[in-house]
């Protein structure tokens, strides 16, 4: 409320509460139980959309999505404690590409949350182009057996971290893409099933004879 008596806009501050809630992912501790992932990244997709829908009709009613997302960003608090503390890293010298290259590569073991988080840091550090990276996160993704969740995962962070430039806001868009790599590593790899599905559709597509030579 005080934000807002000071002139802040309702879309800035959902904006905020949405970083905020960014956060609760970027600074999850791995000892929580698995499923809590679900319950940061829930908070996270509301204040996204709430965010979302202010840019598009503000409203009384859509302003109290604001208030509903912070008190659940509150909630979460003990999903941070203890928090995995985001990467510090003071001198690093390695190819941008490499680095993407060992992203990819270290989601292909299971539960490398700390080390994606690192080598985002150490790409960021080095210069590599964010954009670029945000790209490298849709690749990953669509190398699983993603479901709703890490599409929602992935699609708000790809919108959030546009939003935040465009708007030059002060806060610290390394930790939104971290958050991202951290809930992406934490739930790959998967049995990558659906691409098998998708590369025999695209062979049949062709006129490709799956079965040929097979007795």
């Amino acid at each position: 409320m005080t934000a807002l008596r000071e002139g802040a806009t309702e879309e800035g501050l959902a904006a905020i509460v949405e970083y905020a809630a960014a956060l609760r992912i970027a600074y999850f501790g791995t000892s929580n139980e698995f499923s809590d992932w679900n319950t940061a990244l829930h908070t996270f997709t509301f204040s996204h959309a709430v965010q979302q829908s202010l840019s598009r009709l503000p409203s009384v009613d859509l302003l109290r999505g604001i208030f509903d997302a912070a008190m659940s960003i509150y909630l979460n608090r003990f999903l941070n404690v203890p928090p995995s503390p985001i990467p510090t890293i003071l001198e690093f010298n390695e190819e941008p590409d490499t680095l993407l290259e060992k992203f990819l590569e270290i989601l292909d073991k299971r539960q490398q949350v700390n080390n994606a988080a690192e080598i985002v840091a150490r790409y960021i550090k080095v210069g590599g182009d964010e954009g670029k990276f945000l790209a490298v996160l849709g690749k990953a993704l669509l190398r699983e057996d993603r479901n709703f969740h890490s599409i929602q995962m992935i699609e708000a962070t790809c919108r959030q971290y546009n939003m935040v430039a465009q708007a030059n806001l002060l806060v610290d868009r390394a930790s939104v893409l971290i958050a991202a790599a951290r809930h992406l590593a934490a739930h790959s790899p998967t049995v990558r099933g659906q691409g098998q599905m998708f590369e025999i559709a695209s062979r049949l597509h062709h006129g490709s004879k799956l079965y040929e030579g097979i007795e």
